[in-house]
């Protein structure tokens, strides 16, 4: 599959107001946003809540009106990103009676919003230890049913003899790590969209599953 420059891939300023769209009162969407953009450039660690007031253009005092603490941000961004992609990718698994069309789908999917929105993807992979105990014990729910979703794609495939897979956990592990190990190198300015980084993901795990149809 041929890859050629997009002008169509989204910037992460883009992606964010739309992954935060739900977030009341407009407020609370700007800081997340900054807080965001902060701790994936910065790191969690090295960000203060100066500094994210700073870029939503914000005195510090506004940050605490609507997070508590600067985890309590990290917390929501890694809350609402992680239930984005467990949303996209249960709305895959479900796209198709056929196992190797709807692993392609999940795949494409799942890449290619860890793509469209690795600023976030970022965050809720590589700060994850710095959340508290119980907002890690929650995210840790999500990263669960993630991997259960995905697991059933593929248990499906070898159930109809579709797919010639040894090791099911182990390989469903390897497709997950594909896919969101996307947000860590993905540039918005780069050579390929997230639709060209899901199309060609797809291709490389329904090889790897030795699908047939």
């Amino acid at each position: 599959m041929s890859l050629q420059p997009s002008d169509q891939a989204e910037t992460s300023e883009v992606g964010l107001e739309e992954l935060w769209a739900e977030v009341t009162p407009p407020a609370a969407r700007k800081l997340l946003i900054a807080a965001t953009h902060a701790f994936a450039e910065r790191g969690y660690h090295a960000t203060t809540t100066r500094d994210v007031a700073s870029r939503a253009g914000m005195s510090p005092a506004a940050v605490y009106i609507h997070y508590p603490t600067k985890e309590d941000l990290l917390f929501h961004i890694s809350r609402l990103g992680h239930r984005g992609a467990l949303d996209v990718l249960n709305n895959a698994a479900t796209s198709s009676d056929d196992p190797a069309q709807c692993l392609q789908v999940a795949v494409r999917e799942f890449a290619g919003w860890h793509a469209r929105f690795h600023t976030t993807g970022r965050v809720v992979q590589y700060e994850l230890s710095a959340l508290a105990p119980a907002h890690f014990g929650e995210i840790v729910e999500f990263r669960r049913e993630i991997e259960r979703t995905m697991r059933a794609v593929v248990d499906r495939g070898i159930r109809s003899g579709q797919f010639t897979v040894a090791d099911p956990a182990g390989t469903t592990l390897a497709i997950l790590s594909l896919c969101i190990d996307v947000a860590r190198w993905f540039r918005a300015d780069g050579k390929r969209s997230p639709a060209q980084i899901g199309e060609v993901y797809a291709e490389l795990v329904t090889r790897m599953v030795g699908a047939t149809q």
